[in-house]
């Protein structure tokens, strides 16, 4: 069982380049970032965690920018989106993003991915609400098509792109591993056709009972339910509360860090800490 974090990193939160260091000696394998370019002042959109958004999605850092501070820090952590916006990014420069900071790391890139929930913030980007998800599947295959391939070319129904060349490449062969984010079934689906692992969101997603109805829908898209890395977000830092996810089937538990200070989160890093050697996983 590995252990991550996750985060809202804000300017006026612990620096990344303290928190990846206080999250690498306590002995967590990983580090994922949240992103929103924006929040439109519409506020049309409904936030799936509640009526009221917090700050920190109108205050969260560039990922990329965040995630590199982490990296340069640390030597195993391992650093994550948690998640990239791909319906509201260009996909050759995602793909540069992405190889670049997977070069910085030494290979310790996690590419966490989703189609967001916000549709305004969308249409700001030039991206409909409907069919997205389309869209962010023909991204991530033409920039799997940029990382692989030295002359890269993708044509598709919203991505067409002729051939081009872009380096670096990712370290990571044949690129680096894809999370896709989202709920139970659509977020499952579509990490079973294009991804490595998926990221469900604890409290929305009962992990214990879809289970069983994950594992059909494997087999109905040809793979092994065994080759999808499950990383539940925003588990509970309590020993009953993780017992329960790994015996579920997850290989990943991400606790969710808020956007303090850092006199705030070292106590919490320790006291999570302390709840995932009182587990024993």
């Amino acid at each position: 069982m590995q252990y991550g974090l996750m985060i809202f990193p804000t300017a006026s939160g612990m620096p990344m380049a303290q928190l990846g260091p206080a999250a690498e000696s306590r002995g967590f394998e990983s580090l994922w970032v949240a992103e929103h370019s924006h929040i439109p002042a519409s506020r049309k959109s409904p936030w799936p965690g509640g009526s009221q958004l917090p700050r920190m999605y109108f205050e969260t850092l560039d990922p990329f920018v965040a995630l590199t501070a982490a990296a340069t820090t640390t030597t195993t952590l391992k650093v994550g989106t948690g998640i990239c916006l791909v319906v509201q990014r260009d996909p050759i420069h995602t793909a540069k993003e992405v190889a670049s900071l997977d070069q910085v790391s030494g290979g310790r890139f996690l590419f966490g991915v989703g189609g967001g929930w916000n549709i305004e913030e969308m249409n700001d980007h030039g991206t409909e609400g409907d069919g997205r998800f389309r869209l962010m599947r023909e991204r991530i295959e033409a920039m799997k098509s940029i990382w692989q391939n030295e002359k890269a070319e993708y044509h598709g129904r919203h991505v067409d792109l002729d051939p081009l060349y872009m380096w670096p490449k990712p370290i990571q062969k044949p690129h680096p591993p894809i999370h896709v984010g989202g709920g139970f079934p659509g977020g499952a689906r579509r990490a079973l056709r294009y991804g490595n692992g998926w990221l469900p969101i604890a409290g929305r997603d009962d992990l214990e009972s879809q289970m069983k109805e994950l594992r059909q829908l494997a087999e109905a898209e040809q793979r092994d339910p065994n080759s999808l890395e499950i990383s539940p977000f925003g588990v509970e830092a309590d020993p009953s509360a993780i017992e329960r996810y790994a015996n579920a089937g997850a290989n990943r538990i991400v606790f969710t860090l808020p956007p303090a200070d850092a006199d705030t989160l070292r106590p919490q890093l320790d006291r999570i800490a302390k709840a995932v050697d009182e587990v024993g996983l």
